[in-house]
């Protein structure tokens, strides 16, 4: 979880969410690194977690990643959370709770769903704080940007 966050650290000038996942196989062997590219892809559905779904699973030429595990900074959101499931990660581990979007406990809880035929543990909450200031810095700093371009800040 901390080369997660280091990693988003990294990111946060870029015009995307500095939001990273990771996918480790049962070996500790890292499969997959990526970052948010829906900005730079103009592609709503370039997720972290899907990127890194992708990428882990042309490197292991299977869409069924079993034995593996998926770090992220922020809590899944619904098409993710679907993702995970049908790769059938084995583990999910989060930092952020993303009580607005999050399909890991937060607003819904699709990872756990009774009906859902894979079931991943789940562990949220891993330096919880520091992924959380990391998000809302950027967003702060997104949202001063853009009032200072449309003129709120101008000197009259």
């Amino acid at each position: 979880m901390q080369k997660v966050l280091k990693l988003s650290r990294a990111l946060q000038r870029d015009a995307d969410i500095p939001i990273v996942a990771l996918v480790v196989s049962q070996h500790d062997k890292i499969l997959a690194i990526e970052s948010n590219m829906r900005e730079k892809h103009c592609d709503p559905t370039a997720h972290a977690e899907i990127l890194a779904l992708r990428t882990a699973s042309k490197k292991l030429n299977t869409t069924k990643l079993q034995n593996c595990m998926l770090f992220s900074t922020l809590e899944p959101c619904i098409m993710c959370a679907g993702a995970i499931l049908n790769a059938q990660i084995s583990t999910v581990v989060f930092g952020a709770f993303n009580e607005k979007f999050g399909a890991a406990g937060s607003r819904w809880d699709l990872l756990r769903d009774p009906l859902a035929s894979h079931h991943p543990e789940v562990i949220g909450g891993i330096l919880e704080e520091e992924c959380s200031l990391l998000l809302k810095g950027f967003f702060l700093r997104l949202r001063l940007k853009s009032e200072t371009t449309t003129g709120l800040f101008s000197n009259r």
